[in-house]
């Protein structure tokens, strides 16, 4: 038997332990799971998105060290589900660890809970990309029409839209090309880090070239929060760049070598993320000139896309853009400045599209969605979660209707997805700890360190939810409110009303995880999953 042979095998007898059938082709290698954790999160497309929240809350001070003290709290929750994961590497991720770890009063409601914020936290992840895909186009028009061009928020939507469809129409494609494509995909995102970190400072003309004073210590806050108040709301931006640690989970029924590959994907993508990011905000803080307030209201419309014109010019990014040209999707005739950040936007969007319907086809496999029996057919042509897919754009181009309520109200996706997210990683990390297992690690563990990392990775993240949930300015209304606490507190609290309504509700069907192996499908299988199969012998597995 080969070596290839030999994990593949070991993989497949993990996931039996686990309780499911390999369901997936196993095609995407230790770099392609490293390049879907790295391209998710994208450094530079994810903070050109946010720079709106570090710019005013902060300024230099924020984009540079705000980003190494809140990278610091981050990197404990990226550690606390690289362990996790390499003990449990299954598509259902933090919903079955939690049922697999909580104590057996609570475990159904929690795995109920976590699924559903995660789920939330990915869709919103997918509006919020691919909404900044689309401002990102706008924003090249408008420099290509020598900044004459305002778009509305409906025309935005309807860039949006077409973004998500064609988003979705690459993810139905087979596993073996979208793994491939994770190699060109990184190769992207990894030298356009080098293109800002280098090229940026070389090509900034002198007027808007910074003092190592201004870059390094200035404090700006243009919102009205207290300036302590302030440099916490920054933090969202590093938060959303290095989030979503548990996205190669969703794929590692189509990792070889789920156990290692994962949870290293995880680890070395948040260090690799965290210095990029650093040496970016560096490199930005250092070119983007002293006025501030014009970055954030500039015709241009988008604060990073500001920056770059002011150094690179007009032909210094067609320049940049030849090199980049043959990787672009869409937008191959319109005006090109800037396409190459839409290029590295667009494959992030791509890799939040794939890892959310695996998370989808997960949790409809063990019933906890409607429609669950359609959303968790495998297209055997292809081996994609075809229908988990069109569910994942659906659902986003529905999210996106907030641009219509204002731009604030769209902005909320942000943060949202955030939020959404740290409900999910809190409970599942809390109930390793709290709910009276013995839990089984696997090859990468945290030894000593483990129990005080979580904890802090539990302090922190409720911490910064509450956070996400003020407004931008002290001073709002119903058109500059945040609206991340109507959005996830309305599907927390409609999935709550739906496990508890009578009769049909999930209280008196959902039992957690349902475990396939053997081609059963019943909701509460009796047998030891390792000796020929339940859902109680997946969680001794687990626990012991």
């Amino acid at each position: 038997m080969s070596r290839g042979e030999e994990v593949a095998k070991r993989d497949e007898e993990l996931l039996a332990q686990l309780g499911y059938k390999q369901e997936f082709k196993r095609e995407f290698t230790p770099l392609e799971v490293f390049g879907v954790a790295f391209c998710f999160m994208g450094p530079l497309p994810s903070l050109a998105s946010v720079l709106i929240y570090s710019i005013p809350n902060g300024g230099p001070v924020s984009m540079v060290w705000g980003w190494l003290v809140a990278s610091a709290f981050i990197f404990t929750t990226g550690l606390s589900i690289a362990e996790l994961a390499s003990a449990a590497p299954t598509a259902g991720g933090v919903y079955f660890w939690t049922h697999s770890f909580a104590s057996p009063r609570w475990r159904n409601l929690l795995c109920w809970l976590v699924g559903y914020a995660n789920a939330t936290g990915y869709i919103a992840g997918v509006a919020a990309i691919d909404w900044s895909c689309a401002v990102q186009i706008t924003a090249a028009v408008s420099i290509g029409s020598g900044q004459t061009y305002n778009a509305t928020n409906p025309q935005i939507y309807g860039i949006y839209v077409a973004i998500l469809l064609s988003h979705a129409l690459i993810c139905t494609l087979a596993t073996s090309i979208l793994a491939r494509v994770q190699r060109i995909y990184l190769a992207i995102n990894i030298c356009l880090c080098f293109v800002v970190i280098i090229g940026l400072p070389i090509a900034t003309p002198k007027q808007y070239m910074n003092t190592p004073s201004f870059a390094l210590g200035a404090f700006d806050n243009l919102n009205g929060w207290p300036d302590g108040f302030a440099f916490i709301l920054s933090f969202i931006a590093p938060l959303w760049t290095i989030s979503a640690f548990d996205a190669t989970v969703h794929i590692s029924e189509e990792a070889s070598n789920a156990a290692t590959a994962v949870p290293s994907a995880i680890v070395c993508s948040s260090v690799i993320g965290i210095l990029f990011g650093w040496a970016m905000n560096v490199a930005i803080t250092f070119c983007m000139g002293t006025d501030l307030g014009y970055l954030l209201s500039s015709p241009i419309g988008q604060p990073m896309a500001q920056i770059f014109f002011n150094s690179f010019g007009r032909n210094g990014i067609l320049v940049l853009w030849a090199f980049v040209v043959i990787a672009q999707y869409v937008i191959f005739r319109i005006v090109p400045t800037l396409s190459w950040a839409f290029c590295a936007r667009y494959t992030m969007g791509s890799c939040n599209v794939l890892v959310a319907s695996r998370q989808i086809f997960a949790y409809s496999r063990d019933r906890a969605l409607p429609f669950s029996r359609t959303l968790s057919r495998v297209k055997k042509s292809t081996s994609a979660p075809v229908n988990a897919v069109w569910f994942i754009v659906i659902c986003a181009l529905l999210l996106g209707l907030l641009a219509f309520a204002g731009t604030a109200a769209i902005s909320a996706v942000f943060p949202l997805a955030v939020s959404a997210i740290y409900v999910a990683y809190t409970i599942v990390i809390a109930a390793r700890w709290l709910g009276g297992n013995n839990f089984k690690r696997g090859p990468f563990h945290l030894g000593i360190f483990s129990l005080p990392i979580s904890i802090i990775a539990v302090l922190f993240m409720p911490f910064m939810d509450i956070i996400f949930l003020f407004p931008t300015t002290p001073s709002t209304s119903a058109t500059t409110m945040n609206y991340t606490i109507v959005v996830l507190g309305g599907v927390l609290g409609l999935s709550l009303m739906w496990y508890y309504l009578p009769v049909c509700g999930g209280k008196h069907w959902f039992s957690g995880p349902v475990p396939n192996i053997g081609g059963g499908d019943e909701a509460s299988p009796d047998l030891d999953v390792q000796n020929g199969s339940s859902k109680e012998g997946v969680k001794r597995s687990l626990r012991t």
